[in-house]
């Protein structure tokens, strides 16, 4: 393999142990080549100011702007020495907005002497909120234009090549003008890298080379500069993930699988003439797409993906019924066994009579249906493991549980996999082992999930969506409840819970946190003493403390019980058997009830502290009401400010029931890196340049490109650059478990 010595040289070596350290803990930084990767957010340009009115809460921001005034202000404090301690406030502007910077203690004396008004300076900090107004407390700051000591201040703009100053993500351990500075003395090494486009589609695309991109991404000398460098970024960063997946997608094609034919009167026919309704066009068009991949002689690999409620376990049994016809068996394997147990009643159900193979009663085409999950007794255990050795069962359904040595199969012909993300790569490739051949692969998810994301995300995956909802579904209206601005909004909603109670019908509170952990947030919370402390955000609500309040306070009299994760499996289906009977007024519950739970008496959501949780995430539970004939009310309740990005997020959750317009959203919101940073283990690289909602060309371009690169060279022979930029994004032995997300 080609190594390029100078941008593998480790980061100690060239910017000392101490840099190094923070570097490698904080940012995931190693080698020279990882910083030269390490590109700046964004640029400001020398006399031109940022804009402090959209600052994003809780994030660590580095800002370019004036010091406007400075107070240093005294009070009594048993702390200091002379019981009289100080904080100094300074307000800084950038024509856009104010911004308030705080110091107390011992750090007041320094910025009290530089940060006069007038003066221009770097601020690098965490911004909170203290009463009701944005700060940064105790920021680390840098002069700019000669200021402070004279000479340090005119060094530091002297460093600092053209007008675009770079700042970079930061951290509070490391700031942004610290890394520029690192960046700097390992940038003539950018001359050694080893370019992984080919050179035909760098020219063709008029692309510049990437030693030019790197220098002129952490130098630029105009915004041009900048443009040139991005583009040819985002081209590197999209063609390797494509060309990784390309590749995985080429050895799924070398595999043999069994092609599985339905007969023309067996059990998929029978199924399909007890249903008591038409599928829905979506339906059908994807249950095509599905037996036109079960019938060829390489296993299949499809995602579907589609809205809570648009009918995928239908498409799916469907599938499986089409593998048993052909004298395959089929597997469903659910995250949870709450979820496999209520998979397993609703195909039973579905199914009838043609469930009962082997047995009395049963229909001529019938099969078996088995439960396989951890906590089953010992005797049904052995005689689900018998059925599956035999041949007996056609469908299994169960949790992970499926995956351990002691499972057999007859013939494993599909394996159908429920909420993908929840599901490791390493343990489905375990179960697909257990067939004689590669078994072909359905995977499911309620998670809508944007072109683009299909594209990179589950790349090594074809896709197929189900975007129409069967008739039937009632409407849900969400509404955000501003617990902090508006306490009486938040009374209001427990009247909302008591009169869908009383009308015969059932709610959910969900929170973020269980409430039995370690309390090290307690003892943090003990710990605090600062006054800026304060504007630290308290510990999220917990489940069982909620239940507790609520119980004894605005839902007295109704019948309140809790479900969490951390339950035994029995206890947690006994609450979830009570809920379904109707024999629990509410539930409050983590969000082990995101996935699957279908109870269409619950009407009603109080999700606490919904800023805590992703917008996907919000959508998915939201998803658990509004499933009967009555139409379903999710609130959002959250103390953040109107002002707050989390809010305007909890916004959009309650202005559309759109999923897939939800999913763009959220994928704007947060940055890219997290959504492909969670989505590749064994990937020490995620997406830095690349936007995936944005660049959807590009996307899909790289993917026509690596697919006919690996097409002529599967080994990539004669690309070497290529395939040293394949083994950074990779770890070598894990190209084959592009995790996903």
């Amino acid at each position: 393999m080609d190594l390029v010595p100078a941008l593998q040289e480790p980061l100690k070596k060239v910017l000392g142990p101490a840099t190094a350290k923070v570097m490698a803990e904080h940012l995931g930084l190693h080698t020279v080549g990882d910083l030269l990767h390490h590109y700046p957010r964004r640029y400001e340009e020398r006399g031109q100011l940022t804009h402090l009115a959209d600052l994003p809460m809780d994030e660590h921001v580095t800002v370019v702007a004036q010091v406007a005034d400075a107070r240093l202000h005294t009070f009594a404090s048993s702390k200091a020495p002379r019981g009289k301690g100080q904080r100094l406030e300074v307000t800084i502007t950038d024509g856009s907005g104010r911004l308030q910077l705080v110091f107390f203690g011992n750090g007041v004396h320094k910025p009290h002497k530089e940060l006069l008004p007038g003066t221009r300076a770097m601020f690098a900090g965490k911004v909170s909120v203290f009463n009701r107004r944005l700060q940064l407390a105790h920021p680390a700051y840098e002069l700019l234009r000669g200021g402070g000591d004279g000479e340090d201040g005119a060094e530091t703009v002297e460093s600092w090549a053209g007008a675009l100053i770079p700042l970079y993500p930061a951290t509070a351990k490391l700031e942004s003008w610290k890394i520029a500075k690192a960046v700097q003395t390992v940038l003539p090494s950018a001359q050694e890298a080893v370019d992984p486009l080919p050179g035909a589609l760098r020219e063709g695309r008029g692309l510049v080379s990437l030693p030019e991109a790197l220098l002129k991404i952490h130098r630029p000398h105009t915004k041009a500069d900048i443009e040139d460098a991005r583009a040819r970024l985002k081209w590197d960063e999209a063609f390797v993930l494509q060309v990784a997946l390309a590749r995985r997608r080429h050895a799924e094609t070398q595999l043999p699988a069994v092609p599985r034919k339905p007969s023309p009167d067996g059990l998929l026919t029978a199924f399909d003439d007890r249903l008591p309704f038409t599928l829905t066009d979506g339906q059908r068009k994807v249950s095509r797409e599905i037996f036109d991949d079960l019938a060829t002689d390489h296993p299949m690999h499809r995602l579907l993906q589609g809205e809570v409620g648009s009918g995928k376990t239908l498409v799916a049994l469907r599938a499986m019924l089409a593998v048993v016809d052909s004298g395959g068996q089929a597997v469903m394997l659910a995250p949870t066994e709450v979820l496999a147990q209520q998979h397993h009643r609703s195909v039973v159900e579905m199914m009838g009579e043609l469930a009962e193979g082997g047995m009395l009663g049963g229909a001529e085409h019938a099969t078996k249906v088995v439960l396989l999950t951890g906590s089953m007794g010992a005797a049904a255990r052995r005689q689900a493991l018998l059925d599956l050795a035999t041949g007996e069962a056609g469908i299994v359904i169960g949790t992970h549980a499926l995956i351990e040595d002691k499972v057999q199969f007859h013939d494993l012909g599909l394996v159908v996999v429920d909420e993908q993300h929840r599901f490791g790569v390493e343990q489905r490739d375990a179960l697909r082992g257990k067939g004689k051949q590669p078994p072909h692969l359905l995977v499911m998810t309620a998670t809508p999930i944007p072109r683009t994301v299909a594209m990179t995300v589950f790349g090594d995956l074809e896709t197929s969506v189900l975007d129409q909802l069967p008739a039937g579904r009632s409407p849900i209206a969400s509404h955000v409840v501003p617990a902090a601005d508006k306490p009486h909004f938040l009374a209001r909603a427990w009247e909302r819970v008591r009169e869908e109670v009383s009308n015969g019908h059932q709610a959910y509170v969900v929170c973020p946190r269980i409430g039995d952990e370690e309390d090290a947030l307690g003892k943090k919370a003990a710990q605090r003493t600062s006054p800026e402390d304060d504007a630290e955000k308290r510990p999220p609500l917990a489940v069982l403390d909620v239940a507790e309040q609520l119980a004894e306070g605005p839902l007295r009299g109704l019948r309140v019980e809790v479900l969490h994760g951390r339950m035994q499996p029995d206890d947690k289906d006994a609450v979830m058997r009570r809920f379904t009977a109707g024999e629990t007024d509410v539930l409050v519950a983590t969000t082990v009830i995101e996935v699957g739970v279908n109870v269409p008496n619950a009407t009603a959501m109080v999700i606490m502290d919904a800023d805590r949780f992703g917008v996907s995430q919000l959508h998915q539970l939201r998803g658990r009401v509004g499933r009967g004939s009555a139409p379903g009310l999710c609130l959002l309740v959250s103390e953040m400010p109107e002002a707050s990005a989390a809010r305007q997020r909890l916004n959009a959750v309650a202005g559309t029931l759109d999923g897939f317009e939800l999913s763009r959203i959220d994928l704007e919101q947060r940055r890219e890196g997290d959504v492909l940073g969670q989505a590749q283990s064994g990937a020490r690289t995620s997406l830095r340049v690349l936007a995936v909602i944005e660049d959807e060309e590009i996307i899909a371009e790289a993917r026509q490109e690596a697919a006919a690169v690996v097409a002529a060279d599967p080994e990539l022979t004669g690309l070497p650059g290529l395939r040293t930029a394949l083994d950074a994004l990779l770890d070598e032995e894990r190209e084959q478990y592009l995790e996903k997300g």
